[in-house]
C-alpha cells in the first residue's frame, strides 16, 4: 500500500509520538513496536499509522528495522571516534555526551594462535586472554568488541571488573598505558549471531577495526577486533603536514 503524509488523524499519531519523545517516555534508541503493535496502541489503522510514520522517518526521527527483532525504533545518535585513538571507548562516549555501558558475553585463557601470536610478538601457543563484550551507546548496541592480551604481565586480569574501561584497568593494576596503535578498517557484512547481538538485520554492515596497541616500550599487548554498527559510528582522522592540518572524515550513517 502507498504511503502517503496522511491527513489530520495521521498528524494526530505524529504530535503523540513527538511529544512522547519530548518528556522523555521515548528516549533514543527505542522500540516503538511493530506496525500492528503501533496501530492498536494509537487505536488507527495500520494505513494511517504508516502515514503518520513516514514523515518521522524521512526526517530521521524514527527507523524500521525488518526482521523478527525488528519494528521502528527511535533513531539514535551518530557515535563519533577519531581512528587510531589512544583513548578507550567508554571516554569518547562520555566525552560526546553519550552514555556507555557493557555487557561481558565470554572470556577465556587459552594459547595464542598463530594469528594473535605475530601481532602480538609472542611464540605461537603462548597464553593469552580473550574478552567479548556488547558495548552500548544511549542503550542501543553500538559495538562488539574482542579484546586479546598476552597474558604473562596480568595473570589476574579475568578475575578483576571488565565492565568498565581496560584501558583505565591496566593503566591502574598493570603500570600499562596504551603509547601506539595501529588499526586497520574495512566494512563487513553481519553474521545471523552478530545481528542478533546488534540488534540489526542480518548481513547489515559493521565498520570491522582491527588494531594492535604498544606500550611505551614498542611492545603490544593488545590485539583487538571490533564491530561497529555503521549506522551509528562516524570515523575521523586527522593528519598534520607542513602545509597544516588537514582532516578527513568518514561518514557511514
Amino acid at each position: 500500500m502507498d504511503e502517503s503524509p496522511g491527513g489530520p488523524v495521521a498528524e494526530d499519531v505524529r504530535r503523540r509520538i513527538l511529544s512522547m519523545l519530548a518528556q522523555g517516555t521515548l528516549r533514543r534508541g527505542s522500540r516503538l513496536g511493530t506496525e500492528r503493535e503501533m496501530a492498536e496502541m494509537f487505536a488507527v489503522s495500520r494505513s494511517t499509522l504508516r502515514s503518520a510514520l513516514l514523515p518521522l522517518s524521512q526526517a530521521g526521527v524514527l527507523e524500521r528495522r525488518p526482521g523478527r527483532t525488528g519494528g521502528t525504533f527511535v533513531r539514535a545518535d551518530i557515535v563519533e571516534r577519531h581512528a587510531a585513538e589512544l583513548t578507550g571507548l567508554p571516554a569518547r562516549l562520555h566525552s560526546g555526551g553519550h552514555t556507555s555501558t557493557s555487557r561481558v558475553l565470554a572470556t577465556d585463557r587459552r594459547p595464542a594462535t598463530a594469528v594473535e601470536a605475530q601481532a602480538l610478538e609472542i611464540s605461537e601457543g603462548a597464553a593469552v586472554f580473550t574478552i567479548r563484550r556488547l558495548r552500548y551507546a544511549d542503550g542501543v548496541p553500538l559495538s562488539l568488541d574482542q579484546a586479546c592480551f598476552v597474558a604473562a604481565p596480568m595473570e589476574d586480569l579475568l578475575e578483576q571488573p571488565l565492565g568498565g574501561s581496560l584501558y583505565e584497568l591496566l593503566r591502574i593494576r598493570y603500570g600499562l598505558v596504551p603509547a601506539t596503535t595501529t588499526e586497520t578498517i574495512e566494512v563487513v557484512m553481519a553474521s545471523p549471531r552478530e545481528a542478533e547481538w546488534l540488534q540489526i538485520a542480518q548481513r547489515k554492515p559493521l565498520v570491522a577495526i582491527t588494531r594492535v596497541t604498544r606500550d611505551g616500550a614498542d611492545r603490544p599487548f593488545e590485539y583487538a577486533y571490533d564491530l561497529f554498527r555503521a549506522d551509528r559510528i562516524r570515523l575521523t582522522a586527522t593528519s598534520r603536514g607542513t602545509a597544516g592540518a588537514v582532516q578527513r572524515s568518514v561518514s557511514s550513517a
